[in-house]
């Protein structure tokens, strides 16, 4: 039996415009597919509704409404006994698989097991949904560095001031704390915050606000996964910022 591969793919934040051209090859050519929900699902149903056909069996291990994801250790087993069935395997997965997505994790199980692998890039939902508000993550005179972190991590120990942009993914559930914690530094309660839902899906929906002021709106908004956040600067330059952080200004200023 011919021995299988393993090829990992960055589907990017779920426009299936975004996949590369080599994702896109490579799906086309898998036996089978191994899919996430976030981002990955949302690339095979745009790549079916603008009428490509993947003759792959796609196997779905992202997690559902009702039931939870496969264990990673599970994850790993699978690509390696399918490609060692001999079969053309793509592991396809949201924004790029290298970014807080385990790919390095898949990438050595597969190779300690002999498997060959491709890596093939993705677009990082950490810089493209921050972008669909209009938000870079640089800009000259406003941040020369930025930070991606999850929001399941430890920040207090993330310093700079209000030119280090810092990207939180997975961070709603922890928001209260994180913008807490990042206020008491030198960015203060004042700096600037945008949250972008549902990047590049149909709910997609932009909140701007300050350190103060944001986990109150995110409740009152309901605002939910998946959401990227940004602090810093650079959220000015959205067009959605100047009404929603004067008006954030002016209801600090009333209350004192």
């Amino acid at each position: 039996m011919t021995a299988g591969t393993v090829t990992l793919v960055g589907a990017g934040p779920g426009d299936a415009g975004l996949l590369t051209i080599r994702g896109l090859r490579a799906l086309e050519a898998a036996d089978v597919i191994v899919a996430d929900r976030l981002g990955a699902r949302g690339v095979l149903d745009g790549l079916a509704a603008e009428g490509v056909e993947l003759r792959a069996e796609v196997v779905d291990v992202g997690k559902q409404p009702g039931h939870h994801a496969v264990p990673q250790d599970a994850i790993n087993a699978l690509l390696v006994s399918l490609a060692r069935d001999g079969k053309r395997v793509v592991r396809l997965k949201g924004g790029d698989p290298f970014i807080f997505g385990r790919g390095g994790e898949e990438l050595a199980f597969c190779r300690d097991a002999g498997i060959a692998v491709e890596v093939v890039p993705g677009i990082t939902s950490a810089i493209s949904v921050p972008a669909i508000a209009g938000i870079p993550l640089t800009h000259r005179g406003l941040a020369t560095t930025f930070t991606v972190v999850t929001g399941h991590e430890q920040i207090r120990s993330l310093g700079g001031g209000r030119d280090h942009t810092v990207v939180l993914l997975m961070g709603i559930g922890t928001l209260a704390n994180s913008a807490i914690t990042l206020a008491r530094g030198e960015r203060g309660g004042e700096c600037p915050v945008a949250i972008v839902e549902d990047g590049y899906g149909e709910n997609q929906r932009v909140t701007v606000g300050t350190l103060d002021s944001v986990a109150l709106q995110a409740a009152r908004r309901g605002i939910r996964s998946p959401a990227v956040v940004v602090v810093g600067d650079v959220v000015t330059l959205s067009p959605y910022a100047p009404e929603a952080l004067s008006s954030s200004t002016t209801r600090k200023a009333s209350q004192q």
